[in-house]
């Protein structure tokens, strides 16, 4: 993979670049047609890093499987959320105690596997890394790998490198890191060295009712007769609960602090306190509303933090205190409007929105793109705005109770409908496979019971976890 002698790829020190050329050509025979083996000591060729479509440095150096050592290699500095444009530093570590020298490749892609973002290496000299190009199934990617001169450990059986990669300018939902790595013997043959793969993921913005810092909701409830909240992690099955809140509080779960994972909120309407439980450590008790407002937290000020926010009927003004912008009120929409929040145009700041039962009628004034209007739904149906495509920007969407049929007008396909709920069942729509994409998914009271339809095929999710009277967390997000 990662030293080019004609057509065999070694990994080997500059030192011994000389005694390897007599070496390979006396010893090593070769076979024109193996593309794969045409590496470089220069850095691999492209589409070795494991990522969907591509192969993994084992094409070359077979003699052991894939992650079958006792090293690894790690990417780090990959925040939980990216904001768009956000540059950020990342750090490709590769280890083993006993190798000599070590080598990598790593590659961005969104949800169709295309190339995203922009990578800026660091001014080294001599150039420790360099970039190539790839082509994978007709779209084509990016590659940072390492070149002659950064194969040399950093400290004893390690070698890290690290460059700036530059988000995109808008959200385009879940974004995928892959990368490949080498630690090899210098002795001067691809056998005897072992690959490692790794990879890591950042979304445009925290997955609903996600308790446990992964990039997928957790199935969760909230109790109002003893204001205990519920939850089933994820990542490893472990169960939570917390008790917060109390009977006539009204959940308004979100990432209040910034760091990924979902705080328990309520706004009390009684008072128009607000009590949020930061999972990073504290509580905020603040007082912003009063009884009749509708709480609409989201992130209005692209900073990837939630915001406290109510939407008041009686007037049609909202009510929003930024994180960092302060004290923001707006009017729009109308007493007997439902407020929906979202960002429509993924711009990473959330949009103001409205649904009007009596017309069937959207009205959203997205923060860069504008004012806009979308019929779509009837009087009776409730909006369940969500990501469905996983492009970044959310989706107009309605659940119709009476019939239990959730339509959705995706913003990179068009028009979707499915059959998924009956008219008792209350609409929680998440992100069950942590991809990117919102999930249709309802809770059964009478039976306690959760169905999902999974985005990537269409596969059915039940869970037994709750009880009559309880209140599906991802519920909260809808106001």
């Amino acid at each position: 993979m990662f030293i080019k002698f004609e057509r065999i790829a070694v990994l080997k020190t500059a030192a011994v670049l000389l005694a390897a050329i007599v070496a390979l050509v006396g010893s090593l025979s070769f076979e024109p047609a193996v593309e794969r083996t045409a590496a470089s000591a220069f850095g691999p060729s492209a589409s070795f890093t494991n990522a969907p479509g591509e192969t993994n440095c084992t094409a070359c150096h077979a003699s052991f499987p894939v992650n079958s050592g006792t090293g690894s290699v790690t990417i780090t500095g990959l925040p939980a959320n990216y904001l768009p444009g956000q540059v950020i530093p990342i750090t490709v570590h590769a280890a083993q105690s006993d190798a000599t020298i070590f080598g990598f490749q790593l590659t961005a892609i969104d949800r169709d596997g295309k190339q995203i973002g922009s990578v800026e290496l660091p001014t080294q000299s001599p150039m420790q890394m360099q970039t190539i190009i790839g082509l994978v199934g007709g779209q084509t990617r990016t590659y940072v790998e390492h070149t002659v001169d950064g194969i040399t450990p950093t400290m004893f059986g390690s070698k890290s490198w690290t460059f700036n990669w530059t988000a995109p300018a808008t959200r385009k939902g879940k974004i995928s890191f892959y990368a490949s790595g080498n630690a090899a013997d210098s002795s001067g043959s691809p056998s005897g060295d072992y690959i490692y793969t790794t990879s890591e993921s950042t979304l445009s913005g925290t997955a609903v009712s996600s308790f446990d810092s992964d990039t997928a909701s957790d199935t969760a409830v909230w109790r109002p007769s003893s204001g205990v909240w519920y939850s089933l992690n994820s990542s490893d099955g472990g169960f939570q609960a917390i008790q917060f809140g109390s009977d006539g509080d009204r959940i308004a779960p979100g990432d209040f602090d910034g760091d990924g994972i979902t705080d328990r909120g309520v706004f009390r309407p009684s008072t128009g306190a607000w009590y949020v439980l930061k999972s990073g450590g504290g509580t905020l008790i603040m007082g912003f509303g009063q009884n009749g407002d509708i709480p609409v937290q989201a992130d209005y000020d692209g900073d990837l933090k939630t915001d406290v926010a109510v939407y008041r009927p009686s007037n049609g003004l909202w009510y929003i205190w930024g994180s960092t912008s302060g004290l923001i009120v707006r009017q729009f929409g109308l007493s007997t409007d439902r407020p929906v929040t979202g960002d429509f145009d993924a711009d990473g700041v959330a949009d103001l929105g409205v649904f009007r039962p009596s017309t069937g009628v959207w009205y959203i004034q997205a923060s860069t793109a504008g004012f806009r209007t979308a019929q779509f739904g009837l009087s009776e149906d409730r909006p369940v705005v969500g990501d469905y495509d996983g492009d970044g920007r959310s989706d107009i969407a309605v659940y119709r109770p009476s019939t239990g049929v959730w339509y959705v007008m995706r913003s990179t396909d068009g028009f979707y409908a499915a059959q998924f709920g009956n008219s008792t069942d209350i609409p929680a729509p998440n992100d069950i496979e942590g991809d990117g994409k919102t999930d249709i998914s309802v809770f059964r009271p009478s039976t306690g019971l959760w169905y999902g339809l999974r985005s990537s095929d269409q596969q059915l999710f039940v869970a037994a976890f709750g009880t009559d009277g309880d209140v599906p967390v991802a519920s909260g997000y809808l106001p």
